[in-house]
């Protein structure tokens, strides 16, 4: 466990003390491939009786550059966003699929940037938000590749390219991606790594949070990674799935509970 890993600056956030419901989600992958997801979000974001929405990385399954939303299925969910935004707080954490989520989009969508990792205080209780890849120390391949994808020089170099050339770039990395999942599934019985339990609970202990909220690693549960800590891991969504997946991690001031989407 390096110490750049276990103690990196923790931002902070404050929720409002108006608010009554803060509601998380995480991995719900867009894509036009998955159309009854799309829609299970969608009209989630025009319902949703919660103060502030949390988007804790991986909204979309790739984002190859803000201009990809000027048209097509990624103009519709930016519409979407638009919409939600008007009338609650929106909080937006970039996830390994969608990292390149930049300014102009957060200024279209009037979104908040959450840092990795953030330090959310709500109603005297602190909870440290994360995506989770940074967690996942153990997958020594990915941490070289994110390295390399979140570096200035890379991202520089590839939004100079025509959007169809990214768009042709994304799906090779997607298909090469969807191929190690099959091996380590194949290998280990799970294709999702999970995070490293001692640097979760350095990073909570550093930012002086009980609890610990993130997705990624498609394992959705509640945990105590040690006494007096605990973590909520949020679920992906997939509407297609032999039995379907999209749930809501709520906080109010009574603590957290996990809601379908009907109770969302």
């Amino acid at each position: 466990m390096s110490a750049e890993l276990a103690l990196p600056t923790f931002y902070e956030v404050a929720a409002e003390e108006s608010w009554s419901a803060i509601d998380f989600i995480s991995d719900v992958h867009l894509s036009e491939d998955q159309p009854e997801t799309a829609q299970a979000w969608r009209d989630y974001m025009r319902r949703t009786r919660a103060d502030a929405v949390f988007i804790l990385g991986d909204l979309f399954e790739v984002w190859i550059g803000d201009d990809a939303a000027d048209s097509g299925f990624e103009a519709e969910c930016v519409a979407t966003l638009e919409e939600a935004a008007s009338r609650v707080q929106l909080g937006f954490m970039v996830g390994n699929r969608d990292f390149l989520v930049g300014s102009r989009l957060r200024q279209r969508a009037a979104f908040t940037a959450l840092a990795d990792p953030t330090r959310l205080v709500a109603w005297n209780h602190p909870v440290l938000l994360t995506h989770g890849d940074l967690l996942c120390t153990g997958d020594t391949d990915y941490m070289a590749f994110r390295k390399l994808v979140r570096g200035e020089a890379w991202q520089r170099q590839f939004l100079s390219l025509p959007l169809a050339e990214r768009r042709a770039q994304a799906q090779r990395l997607r298909e090469g991606s969807q191929e190690k999942a099959r091996e380590r599934l194949a290998m280990t019985g799970s294709a999702y790594s999970d995070i490293d339990t001692a640097t979760a609970v350095a990073w909570m202990h550093q930012a002086g949070c009980r609890s610990l909220v993130h997705g990624h690693t498609h394992r959705p549960g509640t945990e105590v990674l040690a006494p007096g800590y605990t973590r909520y891991v949020l679920t992906d969504w997939d509407l297609r799935a032999t039995k379907p997946r999209a749930e809501v991690l709520r906080l109010t001031r009574d603590g957290f509970a996990r809601l379908p989407l009907s109770r969302a």
